[in-house]
């Protein structure tokens, strides 16, 4: 059997997922009443901010190995906020505190500010779906 290899780096997906965040917390801020695609776009950036949240210790790793132990505490501590905001909007969304997802939305945008999207944004629309996915992981199992 062969090793599998990894072409994408935390760093390549971190990017990638601050973009997508952007550009869903842009769409979320023009929807006019909440629906399936409300739900989508909310979703979608908790789960993103959780998938960068699991990415941070990947990157310190190496640095650690090497003693860069400030250097690691202090990347932690860049994007830290990943896993306490996402929390404070998985449970926000999930009782329909759509106030606190708003607010909450709005400090996720302000750590992203300096994130610049593509000038030929992409067609695709990566949240999609992602109110299904968060709403099975928080179904009890049978």
């Amino acid at each position: 059997m062969s090793r599998v290899i990894k072409t994408e780096s935390a760093a390549k997906d971190r990017t990638q997922l601050t973009r997508a965040i952007v550009r869903a917390i842009q769409e979320l801020m023009r929807q006019k009443e909440i629906d399936l695609k409300t739900h989508d776009l909310a979703a979608f950036i908790i789960l993103a901010m959780e998938a960068i949240a699991e990415t941070v210790d990947s990157s310190v790793t190496a640095w650690e190995k090497r003693g860069y132990w400030l250097k690691a505490d202090r990347f932690r501590l860049d994007w830290e906020w990943t896993d306490s905001l996402s929390r404070k909007m998985r449970k926000a969304i999930l009782s329909d505190d759509w106030a606190t997802v708003a607010l909450t939305s709005a400090q996720v945008a302000e750590k992203l500010r300096s994130v610049e999207l593509p000038k030929r944004a992409p067609t695709i629309e990566p949240w999609v779906g992602a109110w299904e996915k968060l709403s099975l992981v928080e179904r009890p199992k049978k």
